[in-house]
C-alpha cells in the first residue's frame, strides 16, 4: 500500500541504486548525439562536504539532467583536487600519511556526493594524487619543456616560513601565506617557471570572446595580466658606481616627466646592489625589504620607506636637473625595468613617498577648466594625487598640450635623442602578468620529472619511466620537504651517461593539477596519452564551468594559458577551456554566541518569535543565545550546517530545492531552518496532490485546446525550459510552485478532466525531475511509468496551448489607473475601446463626461484622456 507521506530516507537510497545499476549517467564517448559538457569544479578533500558543495553540485546537476531530457549526450564527471599542503599539515599533526588521510577523505566525501543523488559518471572518477593521473602531468611538462614552454631560472620568491615553500603572487593575502596565515619572506631561488607571458597579449585579447563569462570575472584577468603602453626612459646618473652610467625606468606618464622628484629602484636591482657594496647602512636596508612579501597587495600596503643612495639621476629634458635616487620598498624587479621615476603631484604612492621624505611636489596637469595661475594657487601637497585626465603646464614645451599628445611628443623627443649612443627613450608595451613560479619546495605533490646531472646538466625522465612516484616512506618530524631528506629516493642513475645523479625534489604548484583536469574527464581510460585528440577536441571546451569568483585568477587564468600550451604540444586543438562560466554566490548563516562569547553550533541553538522580536536558547542547557550577524559559514564562527544533517533528517532533495529556491543563484543564499522546512512540505504537498491524481479513474479530454490548466502546463514547461538555458534556477522553482498550485485548484473544483490533470502531472514532474530526482522517480512511478523520469525526455511544448487567447490590460483614466480590462488576444483597436467603455469602473471614473482620446497601446495599457 502506497504511503501517505513521502519517505525520504527509503525512496532515495533505492533510486540511488537503481541509477547505479542501470548505468543511467555513464557517458559514451562514441555517442551520436550533440554533447554536452557541465562540470563544477572539482573539490579538495578536506574531509567532509559543506552546504556550498551542495548548492554548487545541485546547479550543476539541474543542468546535467536538463541537458539529458533534451536529447544531448551529457558529460557530468567529478574527481579530487588531492595534492597540497592540508595533507602534510595532517600528516603531522595526526601521525599519519598524506596519501592515507586524503584518500579516508575522499572515500567520505564520495558518499556524501552520492547521497545527494547527483548525476554523476563516476567511472570517470580521477584524483589528482593518483600516479594514474600525474604520470600524464610529467609527460606533458617534458612536451611543454621541448617546446620551450618551461624556464629554470633564478628569481625573487614569497617564502612560507611555516610551510617552508614558495607562493605564488595570488597565494599572498595582506601579506601572510593563503594556507599558514604567516608573514611571507622574500627569498631568491632557483625554481621552474611555465612561460605564460609568451600568450599574455593572446590571453588578454580572448577575453572579448568569453561572451557567456561575467563580466566581473573578465575584468579581474583584464587587470591582472595588466596590459600597459608606456615609455622605456634612460637616465644617465652623476656619482653611480663604476661602471654604471644610466638607469632605465618605465612609465605609462612620460607626459609627467617635467613633474619629477625622485628615481627609486628595487631593493635587488643591480645599482641597489652596486651601491650597498660601500654602505652597510644601504645593505641593511635592502636586507630589511627582503623580509616583505612580493606580491602587489604587500607593497600597496605596507609603509613607504626608502634609502638616499647618494647617487644622482639626470633629467633627459635638461641636464642640469638631476634628482635623487633612492632604494624603495616598494618596487618590485619584477615589474617594469625594477625603476621608476617619481612624479608625486599624478601618483599617490610616489606622493605618499615625497611627503615623508621631504621631496619636491610639482604639479604638471591641470583641470581643463583652470588657468595655470588658478592651478598652482589652489595646489596643495597635502591633498590627494590628482589622477584625472587634463592639461599639461609647468612643463615647458609640453604646455598646453593634452596628456595624449604631450606621451607622444617625449616618445618622439626621446627616441631621437641619445646616451652613450642609445636612445634615451624607446616605446614598450609592458604587461603586469609574470611567468608562473610552479615549484614547491613539499612532498604531497606532483614530482617535477627532471634529472639533474653535474655532467650532463638538467635532464628531461624518459617517458618509458614515468611516472616518477612520490616514495611513501616519509617522515614529517621535521619542518621542510621530506624528498630533500629521503636516504634514496632523490639518488638516480643519469638517463644520458649513466653516473650517479639527483632527482628533481621541488614538486608541482597544485594549480598545475587543476590546469587540465577537465582536459582527462574526457578520456581517462586512456593509459598511454594525457588525452585522446580526437576525443578531447570534441568534448572542450566546457559547455557550462560552475564555481567561486574566489578562482577568477588563479586557476581561471593557468586553465586558459594550459589549454593554449596543450594546443602548442599536440594534446588538444582547442584555445579555450571554459566557453560558460557562472560563478555562485555564498551560503551564509546567522552566528550565534554564548553569555561567555562563545561560538554556538546552530545544531544547539532553539530559536522562537515573540513580541519583542526573535529570541535563542541553547537547547542542552536553556541558556540565552545571542544572535549575531549573518555571515559566510565557517568552522571558526561554528555557523555551519552539516548535509548529513540536512538529508538525514529532510531528504536529499528538500536541501537541493531549498538551495535552488531562496535565491538568485548569482547571489548569497541564506540558510534557515525554516526556509529548509518550507522546503520539506512542498515535497509531501506534491506527493499528495499527485497520488491523488493517479488514483482517479480515467476519462476522456474532449477540448485540449479549452483547458486552462493544459495550457499553464505547456507555458510553465517553455518558461522553466528557458531559465534553466539561463541558470535562473529560483524562477523555476517559482513557475513550479505555480503550477502545483494550479493543479491543486483543478483538482479541488473539478474543472479539469483526469486526463488534463494526468497530462500537467507528467509535465510538472518531469518539470522539477532535475531538482528534486527522487521525488520525481517515486512519481512518475505511481503515474504508471515502467522506466525512470531520469531516462524520460523534455515535455514537447504544444506550440498552440502557449498561446494567449486573451489579454489583460491596464487601464488609466488621466493618467491613474482604474482597472484592467481582458480582452482577446487578437481584438483590434475598435474592440479594445468597446470593451474598455464598458467596464463599470470606467463609467464611474468618467462620471458622464464622453472621452476627449483614447490611446491603445497594443498589448500594454489603455489611457483615456477627458
Amino acid at each position: 500500500m502506497r504511503n501517505a507521506r513521502y519517505n525520504p530516507r527509503e525512496a532515495e537510497p533505492r533510486w540511488q541504486k537503481i541509477w547505479n545499476d542501470r548505468n543511467t549517467f555513464r557517458t559514451r564517448n562514441d555517442d551520436s548525439r550533440p554533447k554536452y559538457y557541465v562540470l563544477e569544479m572539482f573539490p579538495y578533500p578536506s574531509g567532509r562536504i559543506h552546504m556550498g558543495h551542495v548548492r554548487n553540485y545541485a546547479m550543476g546537476d539541474v543542468v546535467a539532467r536538463h541537458k539529458r531530457a533534451k536529447g544531448y549526450c551529457v558529460l557530468h564527471p567529478m574527481g579530487w583536487d588531492a595534492f597540497g599542503m592540508p595533507a602534510e599539515n595532517a600528516a603531522m599533526e595526526k601521525k599519519s600519511h598524506p596519501k592515507a588521510w586524503t584518500y579516508a577523505n575522499i572515500a567520505t566525501m564520495k558518499g556524501q556526493l552520492k547521497s545527494m543523488g547527483l548525476s554523476l559518471d563516476w567511472s570517470r572518477e580521477i584524483a589528482t594524487c593518483d600516479p594514474a593521473y600525474y604520470r600524464h602531468q610529467q609527460a606533458m611538462f617534458i612536451d611543454f619543456l621541448k617546446a620551450g614552454l618551461v624556464a629554470r631560472k633564478t628569481s625573487k620568491v614569497n617564502w612560507d616560513p611555516v610551510d617552508h615553500t614558495v607562493l605564488a603572487n595570488e597565494q599572498v593575502i595582506d601579506g601572510r601565506g593563503w594556507r599558514s596565515g604567516a608573514l611571507v619572506e622574500q627569498r631568491e631561488l632557483t625554481q621552474w617557471f611555465l612561460k605564460i607571458t609568451d600568450y599574455s597579449q593572446d590571453l588578454l585579447d580572448a577575453l572579448a570572446k568569453l561572451d557567456r563569462w561575467p563580466e566581473k570575472v573578465r575584468l579581474m584577468q583584464q587587470n591582472w595580466i595588466g596590459r600597459s603602453e608606456g615609455l622605456l626612459i634612460r637616465w644617465a646618473l652623476d656619482k653611480a658606481p663604476a661602471g654604471i652610467d644610466a638607469v632605465e625606468v618605465f612609465t605609462t606618464r612620460p607626459d609627467t616627466l617635467f613633474g619629477a622628484s625622485f628615481i627609486a629602484v628595487a631593493a635587488d636591482h643591480p645599482l641597489a646592489r652596486a651601491a650597498a657594496e660601500k654602505d652597510a647602512r644601504l645593505a641593511a636596508f635592502i636586507e630589511e625589504c627582503q623580509r616583505m612579501g612580493t606580491s602587489v597587495a604587500v607593497l600597496e600596503t605596507a609603509e613607504k620607506k626608502g634609502y638616499d643612495t647618494g647617487i644622482r639621476a639626470v633629467h633627459p629634458f635638461d641636464s642640469s636637473w638631476t634628482v635623487p635616487v633612492y632604494v624603495a620598498n616598494f618596487i618590485l624587479m619584477d615589474y617594469g625595468t625594477g625603476a621608476i621615476f617619481g612624479c608625486p603631484a599624478h601618483d599617490q604612492r610616489d606622493l605618499d613617498f615625497a611627503n615623508a621624505y621631504g621631496l619636491a611636489v610639482t604639479p604638471v596637469v591641470r583641470d581643463r577648466a583652470l588657468s595655470d595661475a588658478e592651478a598652482n594657487a589652489q595646489f596643495d601637497r597635502h591633498a590627494p594625487a590628482a589622477v584625472d585626465d587634463g592639461i599639461l603646464f609647468n612643463s615647458r614645451f609640453l604646455d598646453g598640450l593634452t596628456v595624449d599628445a604631450a606621451f607622444n611628443e617625449v616618445a618622439d623627443r626621446l627616441e631621437a635623442s641619445r646616451l652613450a649612443g642609445e636612445p634615451v627613450g624607446r616605446r614598450k608595451v609592458n604587461f603586469r602578468l609574470r611567468d608562473w613560479g610552479i615549484s614547491r619546495q613539499r612532498y604531497w605533490g606532483c614530482p617535477i620529472p627532471v634529472i639533474h646531472c653535474e655532467a650532463c646538466g638538467i635532464v628531461p625522465v624518459p617517458k618509458k619511466d614515468l611516472p616518477v612516484e612520490l616514495p611513501e616512506d616519509v617522515t614529517f618530524d621535521v619542518p621542510g620537504n621530506p624528498l630533500d631528506r629521503h636516504p634514496t629516493w632523490k639518488r638516480v642513475a643519469c638517463p644520458t651517461c649513466g653516473r650517479l645523479a639527483r632527482r628533481e625534489t621541488d614538486t608541482m604548484d597544485t594549480f598545475v593539477d587543476s590546469s587540465w583536469y577537465f582536459a582527462r574527464f574526457t578520456d581517462p581510460f586512456n593509459g598511454t596519452s594525457p588525452t585522446t585528440r580526437a576525443v578531447v577536441d570534441r568534448w572542450l571546451p566546457v559547455d557550462q564551468y560552475i564555481g567561486g569568483i574566489e578562482h577568477a585568477i588563479l586557476h581561471l587564468l593557468y586553465s586558459r594559458f594550459f589549454t593554449r600550451a596543450m594546443r602548442k604540444t599536440g594534446h588538444a586543438g582547442i584555445d579555450e577551456p571554459f566557453a560558460g562560466l557562472f560563478t555562485q554566490g555564498m551560503v551564509v548563516h546567522e552566528t550565534y554566541k554564548s553569555a561567555d562569547g562563545a561560538w554556538v553550533e546552530p545544531a544547539h541553538v532553539e530559536i522562537a518569535a515573540g513580541p519583542a522580536g526573535r529570541t535563542a536558547r541553547d537547547r542542552r542547557n536553556g541558556a540565552a543565545i545571542t544572535i549575531g550577524s549573518i555571515e559566510k559559514m565557517s568552522k571558526s564562527k561554528k555557523n555551519v550546517v552539516d548535509p548529513d544533517d540536512i538529508i538525514e533528517t529532510y531528504g536529499a532533495d528538500t536541501a537541493r530545492w531549498f538551495m535552488l529556491s531562496d535565491s538568485p543563484p548569482e547571489r548569497d543564499v541564506i540558510w534557515s531552518e525554516e526556509g529548509v522546512q518550507g522546503a520539506g512540505r512542498f515535497v509531501q504537498k506534491i506527493w499528495r496532490l499527485i497520488c491523488e491524481i493517479a488514483d482517479r479513474p480515467a476519462d476522456r479530454l474532449a477540448d485540449r485546446m479549452g483547458s486552462a490548466l493544459l495550457r499553464t502546463a505547456h507555458k510553465t514547461a517553455k518558461a522553466v525550459d528557458d531559465d534553466i538555458e539561463r541558470l535562473r534556477f529560483n524562477r523555476c522553482v517559482a513557475h513550479i510552485h505555480d503550477l502545483s498550485n494550479a493543479l491543486a485548484t483543478a483538482l479541488g473544483e473539478g474543472s479539469e478532466t483526469t486526463t488534463a490533470l494526468r497530462e500537467a502531472c507528467e509535465i510538472m514532474v518531469r518539470l522539477f525531475a532535475p531538482m528534486m530526482p527522487h521525488l520525481a522517480e517515486e512519481c512518475w512511478e505511481v503515474l504508471g511509468h515502467a522506466t525512470p523520469v531520469s531516462e524520460a525526455p523534455f515535455p514537447v511544448i504544444d506550440a498552440e496551448l502557449i498561446i494567449d487567447l486573451s489579454i489583460t490590460l491596464p487601464v488609466q483614466v488621466n493618467g491613474k489607473k482604474r482597472a484592467d480590462v481582458t480582452v482577446p488576444a487578437d481584438a483590434d483597436r475598435a474592440a479594445v475601446e468597446t470593451a474598455t467603455l464598458a467596464l463599470e469602473a470606467v463609467q464611474r471614473a468618467l462620471e458622464g463626461r464622453a472621452p476627449k482620446k483614447i490611446i491603445v497601446v497594443p498589448k500594454r495599457i489603455v489611457n483615456i484622456v477627458v
